[in-house]
């Protein structure tokens, strides 16, 4: 995926359609860059209610309307995007509508905040999603008005941002660590730089946990026995309260990030609440091991050698949290980078990653709720298709890099006796070790990643393989005729060489000293010689 390293010739939108919240950033052709903004905020919130009419609002009046009748209410349209259809009331509506609906909010904000201008519009979406998904996806673009959406990886949209906008350091064959930690969920990804730009190599994650559970554990912690009215509403003005319990809890947690204590008003029972950064840190440590162990497992998987690793980058606004780095530093001996609005990577970084439509690449192993480790730009023809992940090569040490910052070192690379479709020998590789394998009929066929991670599938090719074609070899003694006569002809032709160079080095000298001599003399150039040989002969007495 090719980095555009000039700015952009034109308008441009960067759009993040995120589980919990959406965010879109503007860039003008001069380079300049903003978040659009939606009711004043740079997050406008995924949800979507349906009006009794069959209207549907979107972003925070989706949420305010969802106080009065829950059930017309879809807070995640994202996570539904494999059913089809979504019953809301007593009417279904399909998933791309209610993505459509998100997005035409935010094309009716750029509108206003720009101008009527058409922009290049680029589109995240999981590193992990098939064909299927980001079909739907662009199909829920065109219908809000945006149209021809690039769609780009999240994790490659973010590493793109830690290279061209934080400029950081990422060597060709280095690779970055995107932690990407969000309100609903969470995703860790190996992303490799490589010559053209940059390729997810391996992505884990969990869909179940994000910043909602740290909330969700502060007002465990918090309650007492009049919070019952607050967490179990029956009225209108119950259910009023409860939203704003959340989003109060929700403001003290991102005030604890920068400083060491905050206080604020149960509504309803006007009462006053005090938290801590220490409460806090020790509420959200079960959540945020979780994502730490993902992390390293990760790395830990890839084996990366030493001083490949580029930089962590922190995503996501539930990575503000300082215990998040903390925790990562802790254990991958690698201090994370974060910025002051991590939400807003994504977004713009999909804006300078140069990608081709992610509907022609490999599609995702499994639904977006289990553990995946996938692989992305692999050949794929009209006849053969590889499934979207990375597998060990017997006798390597796991990964192989998309670019070998190694060239000239010698290599293990052997071809996978289990592919489907043929595998060419790499022109480069970096030096492996052999681990010791194991005994047993896992010992001839490639290693088993992890437990809970997505294995390997293939889809069968309509040509057969071919052997691969033995060497030529030829009997020893013409071998080595054929090396002493290839020894002597380059021997005089280096004599030839030798003999030519110190010629010239006389010759030359020589003749433009007779030059010099008869200049202006107007005597043959003989002459001239005959002449100068003498006045050497007198000068040296001979």
């Amino acid at each position: 995926m090719a980095i555009d390293q000039g700015e952009p010739k034109r308008h441009a939108l960067g759009v993040d359609f995120g589980t919990s919240n959406t965010v879109a950033v503007a860039r003008w052709p001069d380079g300049r860059a903003r978040p659009i903004l939606v009711d004043g905020s740079p997050l406008l919130p995924s949800a979507v209610y349906a009006e009794p009419g069959g209207a549907l609002v979107v972003g925070r009046d989706a949420v305010h309307s969802a106080r009065l009748d829950p059930v017309r209410f879809e807070p995640n349209p994202k996570r539904r995007i494999d059913d089809g259809t979504v019953l809301l009331g007593e009417e279904e509506y399909p998933v791309v509508d209610l993505i459509a609906a998100v997005l035409a909010r935010v094309a009716e904000e750029w509108h206003r905040a720009v101008g009527p201008v058409l922009p290049e519009v680029t589109l995240t979406c999981p590193a992990t999603w098939g064909a299927t998904r980001r079909s739907l996806l662009a199909d829920a673009a065109a219908q809000a008005g945006l149209t021809r959406a690039r769609l780009v990886a999240e994790p490659v949209a973010a590493a793109t941002y830690f290279a061209e906008v934080l400029g950081r350091d990422v060597p060709i064959g280095s690779v970055v660590v995107v932690h990407d930690f969000g309100a609903g969920t969470f995703d860790a990804s190996v992303v490799a730089r490589t010559a053209s730009g940059f390729e997810v190599m391996a992505v884990d994650g969990r869909d179940d946990i994000g910043g909602l559970d740290i909330d969700a554990a502060i007002v465990e912690h918090l309650r007492t026995s009049e919070w019952e009215r607050l967490l179990e509403p029956t009225t209108a003005q119950e259910r009023r309260a409860q939203r704003q319990l959340w989003e109060e809890v929700r403001i003290a947690k991102e005030r604890l990030s920068r400083a060491q204590s905050a206080d604020f008003v149960v509504p309803l029972l006007d009462t006053e609440v005090h938290l801590t950064r220490d409460e806090l840190e020790k509420l959200a440590r079960p959540v945020l091991e979780q994502t730490v162990r993902v992390t390293k497992g990760l790395l830990e998987w890839a084996d990366l050698p030493d001083g490949r690793l580029a930089g962590v980058f922190l995503v996501g606004g539930a990575s503000r949290i300082p215990l998040v780095a903390t925790l990562l530093h802790r254990e991958l001996g690698e201090a994370p980078v974060v910025i002051e609005q991590p939400e807003l990577v994504v977004a713009e970084g999909s804006i300078l990653a140069g990608a081709a439509l992610l509907a022609t690449g490999a599609n995702a192993p499994g639904p977006t709720s289990e553990l995946r480790l996938v692989s992305t730009g692999r050949a794929e023809s009209a006849t053969v298709r590889v499934a979207a992940a990375t597998v060990r090569i017997p006798g390597t040490t796991g990964l192989q890099p998309a670019v070998d910052p190694w060239p000239d070192a010698d290599h293990g690379w052997v071809p996978d006796p289990h592919a489907t479709v043929p595998t060419p020998k790499p022109k480069f590789e970096r030096p492996v070790s052999t681990p010791p394998m194991s005994s047993g009929p896992m010992s001839s066929g490639p290693m088993s990643p992890p437990h809970g991670m997505a294995s390997v599938s293939h889809s069968i090719s309509s040509r057969p393989v071919s052997p691969p074609r033995p060497p030529i070899s030829r009997p020893p003694t013409q071998v080595s005729q054929a090396v002493r006569r290839t020894k002597k002809r380059s021997g005089f032709l280096r004599f030839l060489q030798v003999l030519f160079s110190v010629a010239v080095m006389i010759v030359v000298p020589l003749a433009a000293l007779v030059l010099a001599y008869g200049y202006g003399n107007g005597l043959p150039i003989q002459d001239d010689a005959a002449n100068l040989i003498r006045d050497i002969r007198d000068l040296l007495g001979f």
